[in-house]
């Protein structure tokens, strides 16, 4: 595998309160905008003992590649299957490490990951990787997704005397694969068999990966919620390609092209693999339920060159854009998207449509991560400080704006004054999802039932709010069939619960917990 140097880390900037900064010193915090907030990124690596490869390195920039999952903390632990080390740390992947921090994490096998808090709040506390001594050595454990039923994991593991430490599920994860089975035997270092109970008694979403003394495993739910894949690591592109050096697991196929692995397949729902020095291993861990992956993958989570179910991103977010276009058609003079996300949508809206796709809106992607306070007339909407307006390209036009998702509404409303102010004769807005009108209770941020401007506001009535001249939604059906058009027969299953309401899971007890929360906060 090449060495890649690492990037020049950036200062050490406060994306949230828990990030220290210099004294004295002001900043802005990082405006999340109008979107839902991101899951985690996870990746797994095991390399030939002989291989040479620095595993380390390569979980550092196939962290790098799932940054847009999770931005609050970073970690990687690794382990030469003597020994194991861990590093992590609250910021961007690029905050966390440098040289120095690499340098010491020697070995063959590396777990890492990117965080965003849906369960436990941001702290070094909650970071992960974890990493602990077990009877039988070493377990360092990542994991993306949501445990619906962590409270009563977590009062059974406290009630047999296991301490914890922190809020986050991925500790009763640990603790769980750590301690023996209830009414197990002690002794037994069965690893497949202790993440089989887990998942015998787990509810939710998950992605989870382990590193133990001399094997990388992973496993995934089985409704498939959160994406998994696989990969090989090869030699050397310009003198031996078709070498193995191992494998690698990750949410995304993003990150392997980021570190010349080859991308295999996805890890199947309920599904185990081991990865070994005889190859990879794949179990049966759980039976597979109704298939549910997350829709929003599609619409926006996933980095538009990764592929899901062996479909890509990009061309699936064209595909939604051109059904916006069967469904809303706009008698505009061109088209703009918001960027990033919704730029795939824009092109694809304006493919259908004949209606030029043009650049309408410029992206700071630094604002936020700044020492300098803005003017109280700036501070009053960061959308200004974000977004920039390509005067030339939307004076006097009528635009239609196509952006992903409307979550709190905002954002879209000082977009459109924007446009606006840039020029635009009339703004029209199209959305390439249905209204969300429901939480998320899987893993991902999506605001509360109060909180979400479509469960409170009809259409029209958002239309005014935002300050469009008109404003449309892709049908629910709409969506799923675009999404569905490119996967295989067996794939199929999405879960649009956060569209719908109709969740895969049984998530009563967990709204019950949430809406009780809510209360006290007020109390």
């Amino acid at each position: 595998m090449p060495t890649l140097p690492l990037p020049e880390p950036p200062p050490l900037l406060p994306d949230d309160p828990h990030l220290s900064a210099e004294p004295g010193a002001l900043w802005v915090a990082e405006d999340r905008l109008d979107r839902p907030g991101e899951e985690c990124g996870v990746v797994g690596v095991y390399s030939w003992p002989d291989a040479g490869v620095d595993v380390a390195r390569l979980s550092f920039f196939s962290l790098y590649a799932l940054q847009h999952r999770g931005q609050e903390s970073a970690g990687i632990a690794v382990s030469d299957g003597r020994r194991a080390l861990l590093h992590k740390g609250m910021g961007l992947v690029a905050q966390v490490f440098h040289e120095d921090h690499l340098r010491p994490l020697t070995g063959h096998l590396a777990v890492g990951h990117n965080r965003y808090s849906t369960t436990g709040g941001s702290s070094l506390n909650n970071a992960q990787p974890y990493l602990i001594e077990s009877m039988h050595g070493p377990l360092a454990v990542s994991h993306n997704g949501n445990l619906t039923n962590t409270h009563e994991l977590r009062r059974r593991l406290l009630e047999r005397g296991v301490g914890l430490m922190s809020t986050t599920d991925t500790e009763v994860i640990t603790q769980l694969l750590a301690a023996p089975p209830e009414g197990g035997e002690p002794g037994g270092a069965d690893w497949l068999q202790r993440i089989r109970n887990f998942m015998a008694v787990a509810e939710g979403a998950y992605c989870v990966v382990l590193m133990t003394r001399d094997a990388v495993w992973a496993a995934r739910d089985p409704n498939g919620l959160r994406p998994l894949c696989l990969g090989e690591l090869r030699g050397e592109p310009r003198t031996d390609p078709t070498r193995s050096l191992g494998h690698v697991v990750a949410s995304e196929s993003c990150a392997l092209g980021t570190i010349d692995a080859r991308y295999v397949r996805e890890v199947l729902p309920g599904e185990i693999l081991r990865l070994d020095a005889d190859g990879v291993h794949s179990f049966s861990g759980a039976p597979a339920a109704k298939r549910a992956l997350c829709v929003f993958e599609y619409v926006y989570f996933s980095r538009p060159d990764s592929l899901l179910e062996d479909q890509s991103i990009h061309a699936v977010r064209q595909r939604l854009g051109r059904q916006l276009w069967a469904e809303a058609p706009a008698d505009v003079d061109a088209v703009i998207g918001v960027p990033d996300s919704a730029i795939p949508a824009a092109i694809g809206y304006a493919q259908a449509s004949g209606v030029p796709f043009t650049e309408g809106l410029t992206k700071n992607r630094y604002i936020g991560r700044t020492f300098i306070e803005p003017t109280d007339r700036q501070r009053r909407s960061r959308v200004v400080l974000k977004y920039n307006t390509l005067r030339a390209n939307l004076e006097g036009k009528r635009i239609v704006l196509i952006d992903d998702s409307i979550v709190r509404g905002n954002t879209c409303g000082p977009l459109v004054r924007l446009l606006r102010e840039g020029g635009a004769k009339e703004v029209h807005v199209r959305v390439s999802s249905p209204p969300i009108q429901h939480p998320c209770f899987m893993g991902v941020d999506m605001a509360t039932h109060e909180e979400l401007i479509a469960h409170r506001m009809r259409v029209d009535e958002i239309c005014a709010h935002i300050g469009a001249d008109s404003l449309a939604y892709l049908s629910h059906e709409g969506m799923m069939q675009a999404v569905a058009a490119g996967t295989s027969s067996d794939a199929g299953g999405h879960c649009g619960a956060c569209f719908s309401g109709q969740y895969p899971l049984d998530v009563s007890a967990w709204m019950s917990k949430k809406a009780a929360e809510r209360k006290n906060a007020f109390e």
